[in-house]
């Protein structure tokens, strides 16, 4: 149905998992896609998968660097002629701690990688929404946004639930100039890095369905908040967990 032809999406750690899902997603509706990460390699690997021929493109970006993510904004702009869509998918930890253990670096490090990030491509991405009326921010969040019930992740927590309120402030500051800004929380997603390193049966048993989330169901809502027909969505907080988190 073409829910996003012709509108340009950038997308930050974009090569595999989640982000991968979302631009393939987006390529299937019609759209261009920008999508980022640190390994050049790993990028042409993707553009050569994803088989987009010139509607897909790609920048090397360190979102945990001020400059590199303004640079991935300009240089799709400039690519692509405009910045209509930007998720912001990018986001991890390390050093995981009990909070009076947890070192200065993981904790910098958490908030660089996940809310630092968000607001440095969502600064940028702004200006030219603003100039053009019309754009989607989406950030990918997580069901941890919403809960606070495992040990040694409180960077990651905490993170999390600041860029909700991130989603929440944006999309108040701009909700009268076609831009909209939303939240996805997924749970456990069955991603190639979920499946050799995570404890997928342990998530998988916190859901209703006791199974772990896919890309394909988080790409799906990733298109509709990007699309036309999204717009009257906007400071929303959408789960995609498997009725995990209680709210």
């Amino acid at each position: 149905m073409d829910k996003v032809k012709d509108r340009v999406a950038v997308i930050t750690g974009g090569t595999r998992g989640i982000g991968r899902g979302i631009a393939e997603a987006f390529l299937a509706e019609g759209g261009k896609v920008v999508v980022s990460g640190r390994s050049a390699d790993k990028g042409q690997r993707a553009l050569d998968e994803m088989k987009a021929g010139d509607r897909a493109h790609f920048i090397a970006c360190d979102v945990r660097d001020r400059a590199s993510v303004q640079a991935l904004v300009d240089g799709s702009a400039e690519h692509f002629g405009s910045v209509d869509i930007l998720v912001n998918n990018a986001g991890g930890s390390d050093g995981f701690a009990l909070v009076h253990e947890m070192t200065d670096e993981a904790w910098d490090n958490a908030m660089d990688w996940i809310l630092n990030s968000a607001f440095w491509a969502t600064r940028a991405a702004l200006r030219h929404m603003v100039e053009q009326q019309w754009g989607r921010i989406i950030h990918i969040s997580s069901v941890e946004s919403k809960q606070a019930n495992k040990a040694m992740v409180s960077h990651y927590i905490t993170a999390k639930h600041a860029m909700n309120g991130l989603a929440k402030a944006v999309a108040f500051e701009y909700g009268t100039m076609g831009i909209t800004s939303n939240a996805i929380c997924p749970g456990a997603v069955e991603t190639d890095l979920m499946m050799e390193n995570g404890p997928a049966a342990a998530y998988a048993n916190e859901s209703m369905i006791k199974r772990l989330n896919t890309v394909d169901e988080v790409a799906a809502v990733a298109v509709l908040l990007a699309s036309d027909v999204g717009g009257g969505i906007t400071g929303a907080l959408i789960n995609v967990d498997g009725g995990t988190a209680s709210w």
